[in-house]
């Protein structure tokens, strides 16, 4: 089975017990943070509960571990001590193809999920977005900090960045992942941005609580109407041979016929 990207669960790698509940969340993955959650002083002893808590979840929820940036003091040293049975490494910030081939040399053929979330990063995804690249995310807040920007809930700041990001993960073959919304109980914002998340092409978004990962889930997912649509196209496109027809008031031709098929390639990607 492929793996579903919909909701993305970040949990404190020094919190060890909320790992559990995040595993009982529905999230497609859940990502064990060493990064950002975790203080300075924290993040030695963070890494041997991080080892516990992707054992403890090994069978229950695919798990992945965000490290610390490339050119920290804790980035080689999180590297070395990563345990087996992840989904994926997590790299923040990276910005360079040489860094990518640095990290592939370090993790031994396991998979990774590029951070892109600085100025660089983000203008230079094409090189960044290549092997062992299985996903991507676009850290709207460290790329406005980067830029020197101010951060707004229009996104209006980060909508070329956002859409390139959606761009360049598309021809790199990889799923992209949406920013986070810190405003964990602004239900309503969160959804506005999933919502035009999936239209940028986006295959799901980064949670930073639990109560968001049936919210994404839901966002990336097709209604049911979406799917009741697309059967109907494809037999009916299908019945004419593939030529262009009128269905529903509709022109349909092959690209709403390919439409029509990612709809329903969608819904098998989630079960």
């Amino acid at each position: 089975m492929s793996t579903a990207w919909r909701s993305v669960l970040f949990v404190p790698g020094n919190r060890p017990e909320l790992a559990e509940k995040a595993a009982r969340s529905g999230a497609s993955v859940v990502v064990l943070d060493l990064e950002d959650a975790v203080p300075p002083q924290g993040k030695v002893e963070a890494r041997g509960l991080v080892g516990d808590a992707v054992r403890a979840l090994q069978g229950v929820v695919p798990v992945a571990v965000r490290v610390n940036p490339p050119g920290t003091r804790w980035h080689d040293d999180d590297l070395a001590a990563l345990p087996d049975g992840l989904l994926a490494v997590v790299v923040p910030k990276l910005e360079s193809a040489a860094q990518i081939d640095q990290v592939g040399a370090a993790v031994e053929g396991r998979a990774v999920m590029a951070g892109l979330e600085t100025v660089r990063g983000v203008t230079d995804a094409r090189e960044v977005l290549r092997p062992p690249v299985i996903s991507c995310y676009f850290g709207a807040e460290d790329y406005v900090v980067d830029l020197g920007g101010v951060r707004t809930e229009r996104n209006e700041e980060v909508a070329w960045a956002r859409s390139w990001v959606a761009v360049c993960a598309r021809m790199a073959g990889v799923a992209a992942l949406d920013i986070v919304t810190l405003h964990y109980g602004d239900a309503d914002r969160f959804v506005r941005e999933a919502t035009s998340a999936r239209a940028l092409g986006y295959a799901g978004k980064l949670c930073v609580h639990p109560s968001q990962v049936p919210l994404a889930n839901r966002a990336f997912s097709p209604e049911a109407g979406e799917v009741a649509w697309a059967q109907r196209v494809l037999a009916a496109f299908e019945e004419a041979g593939g030529a262009t027809i009128g269905f529903e008031g509709e022109m349909v031709d092959e690209v709403v016929a390919a439409r029509a098929r990612s709809i329903l390639a969608s819904v098998s990607e989630g079960q």
